[in-house]
């Protein structure tokens, strides 16, 4: 009986091997086509509200972004969700890497103020200490000076517009009224311009009187004018000049690079999606989810592709970036290398000593030179209240 029902053993099994398959298929298709799964990366995406992803996939659903054929699990509301979604987590990704730059940069730039005030602070403490145990006449007086010469370097490495050469000529101008009345005229009072005993001799006729007015003021003042003219102080003034205006250039320069890199990379916390961008992220990150398929991910040519579109704008800031990377390096090499920042400023206590050295060395030089200066002031201050013009 059961022969005749099925006649063939083997025929009786593949016949249900094929109905048991063909019954999985139907279960796997339904299992497929579920929003179970699209509901769930929905929620924990926190992309909206989960009232939006339906049960069930629907047919005939009026989509602008992920349209397709067959039934989907995406509404317009959905649509709009993954729209603000992509937008979001883009533009926290792009920030995410433009803070780290941004880090860098301004870690960078703080260490690089910090070991400039440390230097320039020692480097002041050095040459006050010079003058103190070298040279104790001038050093009080001399002091002012120095933390006006330091200050205005400090001002110039942090991007104020101030010369070096000029404040290093300004300290020298003020230093050679000191240096004048307390090392190479020693006898000379400095409030008064006159000698302080009998012995002393280098009273001019144009310091004792005439022209009204002034005393040691008036001697300060002719001497701060006429201190480029005498040379008191040799090369050394314009030799200390120049190496610091190489050195804390360099300085300058790196410090006002690393600030200016922050203007584009600040720029991309304003960074604006077109609508066409949106819904190019929209349809590579989650129109595949509207399919049941919430594992799949886009291959990576399709996502550079995207990208370029989206940041076509930022992307045109590449080579200048480059070239931006390149003038950090070099500047970066010209502070510790050729025009060493640290050696500059070291070398300001020599520089000053030497020029007070050459200043003591040729003080008889200086004195009849001076001398002749301020004669030749006096007569000309003397024709001009008598109207006589000395030319």
């Amino acid at each position: 009986m059961s022969r005749g029902t099925c006649p063939r053993v083997n025929f009786c099994g593949y016949l249900w091997i094929f109905s048991a398959t063909l019954f999985a298929v139907n279960v796997v298709d339904v299992l497929a086509y579920s929003c179970h799964e699209v509901r769930t990366a929905f929620q924990l995406g926190q992309i909206g509200p989960l009232s939006r992803v339906p049960e069930t996939p629907g047919t005939d659903v009026d989509l602008l972004v992920c349209k397709h054929q067959g039934p989907t699990c995406c509404t317009r509301k959905m649509e709009e969700s993954y729209q603000l979604a992509v937008k979001r987590d883009t533009l926290q990704n792009i920030r995410s890497y433009s803070f780290e730059l941004k880090y860098l940069l301004t870690g960078h730039a703080s260490a690089f103020q910090d070991a400039f005030q440390y230097l320039l602070s020692f480097s002041q403490g050095h040459l006050s200490s010079l003058l103190v145990a070298t040279y104790p006449p001038l050093a009080d007086d001399a002091l002012p000076h120095v933390n006006r010469l330091f200050s205005t370097l400090s001002d110039h490495l942090r991007g104020a517009n101030v010369s070096v050469e000029t404040a290093v000529h300004r300290f020298f101008n003020g230093l050679f009224p000191l240096v004048y009345t307390q090392l190479v005229n020693p006898g000379m009072a400095p409030d008064t311009g006159s000698p302080t005993s009998s012995s002393a001799t280098m009273t001019t006729e144009a310091e004792q009187g005439g022209g009204g007015g002034g005393g040691g003021s008036e001697l300060s003042d002719c001497l701060r004018m006429t201190r480029q003219d005498i040379n008191p102080f040799g090369p050394h003034p314009a030799a200390m000049a120049k190496e610091l205006a190489e050195s804390l250039g360099a300085g300058r320069h790196l410090g006002l690079a690393l600030a200016a890199g922050l203007e584009p990379i600040n720029a991309t916390d304003h960074l604006l999606l077109s609508k066409e961008c949106v819904r190019g992220l929209v349809r590579m990150e989650y129109c595949s989810h509207c399919r049941g398929l919430t594992l799949i991910k886009p291959c990576l040519g399709y996502c550079l592709n995207v990208l370029r579109g989206c940041l076509a704008g930022p992307a045109e800031l590449d080579a200048p970036w480059r070239r931006y990377s390149a003038l950090l390096e070099q500047l970066t090499h010209a502070v510790a290398g050729h025009h060493s920042l640290e050696l500059a400023l070291l070398g300001v206590r020599d520089h000053v000593n030497e020029a007070l050295l050459y200043a003591q060395l040729h003080g008889l030089v200086i004195t009849a030179t001076s001398s002749s200066h301020r004669l030749a002031v006096f007569w000309a201050r003397r024709g001009a209240d008598k109207g006589i013009s000395l030319v």
